[in-house]
């Protein structure tokens, strides 16, 4: 069931990145005092993962935003038991967090399938409550969407990550050569000769002073939690927003991009890092990209190039560093090399993990039973 409410939205574009809406569980049906007889309990609102689904068409499909489930059925001479109350289910994307007005995590949806409530029912009147049943909660809840993808692109405006993704995979994102091309996020997929699929987010450009929500600061940096490694780009030749901002040298443009996720959450940090440096088909690239690699081998010497408070605690150790050209293809398959390995190295160090965790776990617990 729909009826009127508010809800409050973000956009990029025609993009919608969270949703507020109202939720409600039914009401509890009425018990039958004579007979001693249960209401039925109230339906429960559900948010359930579904492929094809974006937040934008739950607004565009319920304007109103508010979804109550129905209510438990009265107890009655025919049927003691009241029947319990038709449950509500909201349909969206994999990929979302789902928090309550207070901002309080109720739970994740991360794939397809995935079902969470979000609202129970109230009970049915019965013995204990005289009969009388229980109305079902109610509030205010945001769906709030973080990608899931297995790589995320970092960089600033018109590093090239568009046209890069384009030559890797078969992601058709815009592209022109403006700032701020990307306006939402753009999944693209690397299908290996093997079949392996890999999933990499084209995410929209930084600019200094994200992490206080510059730009598209936030919007840009939460979907960065949900990647679980990250690929810096980066123009070989610097980088300059517009001619009314300071020329960044490409060093500059990696530790700053690094100090950016640093202020925003320091955890972003701790994922494995690899670098894409870009335009290498333009004049003196060659030349560019080996002085990149000697001040990135003992970064320290060089941070006298940078204002102060833009210098990471730490610097980023890059598990890979190719040089590419998005726009010629060069090193595109290197680059695609690279990022297939990197993963494998780092599930091959998950299972390690989650292997010694369940033997020291065994171990315990043989030595307790002892």
């Amino acid at each position: 069931m729909v009826r009127c409410g508010s809800a409050l939205l973000r956009q990029y574009g025609n993009f919608i990145d969270n949703l507020r809406v109202h939720v409600r569980g039914g009401s509890g049906g009425m018990g039958l005092r004579k007979l001693g007889g249960e209401g039925g309990n109230g339906g429960n609102v559900f948010i359930v993962s579904q492929d094809g689904i974006t937040l934008k068409m739950i607004k565009d499909k319920y304007p109103n935003k508010r979804f109550v489930a129905g209510v438990g059925g009265n107890s009655s001479i025919r049927s003691l038991k009241g029947a319990k109350g038709k449950d509500c289910e909201i349909y969206a994307p994999a990929g979302i967090s789902i928090t309550n007005d207070n901002g309080k995590i109720i739970g994740e949806l991360n794939k397809k399938g995935d079902r969470l409530i979000v609202a129970h029912g109230g009970h049915g009147g019965s013995f204990k409550t005289y009969f009388l049943p229980s109305k079902g909660q109610a509030g205010i809840i945001r769906m709030d969407l973080k990608l899931v993808a297995d790589v995320g692109l970092v960089g600033f405006p018109n590093a090239g990550k568009s046209t890069l993704l384009s030559q890797m995979s078969h992601a058709k994102p815009k592209i022109a050569d403006y700032p701020f091309t990307t306006l939402r996020p753009e999944i693209g997929t690397l299908i290996y000769s093997d079949y392996k699929r890999v999933s990499v987010a084209d995410l929209p450009g930084l600019i200094e002073g994200a992490h206080l929500n510059k730009g598209m600061g936030h919007k840009f940096l939460k979907h960065v939690e949900r990647t679980k490694q990250l690929l810096y780009v980066v123009d070989v030749t610097g980088f300059q927003l517009s001619s009314k901002t300071p020329f960044r040298t490409v060093f500059e443009a990696i530790n700053f991009l690094t100090k950016e996720l640093e202020l925003y959450k320091v955890e972003l940090l701790s994922k494995p890092a690899l670098l894409a440096v870009n335009k290498m088909d333009l004049e003196d690239a060659g030349e560019k990209f080996n002085e990149l690699l000697q001040q990135l081998q003992q970064p320290q010497d060089f941070y006298h190039l940078i204002p102060e408070e833009m210098v990471p605690t730490t610097p980023v150790q890059f598990k890979h560093i190719i040089p590419v050209s998005a726009l010629t293809g060069c090193g595109i398959e290197n680059l695609k090399n690279c990022i297939r390995k990197s993963l494998n190295d780092q599930d091959d160090l998950e299972n390690d993990h989650y292997r010694l965790e369940k033997l020291q776990s065994l171990r315990k617990t043989l030595f307790e039973s002892i």
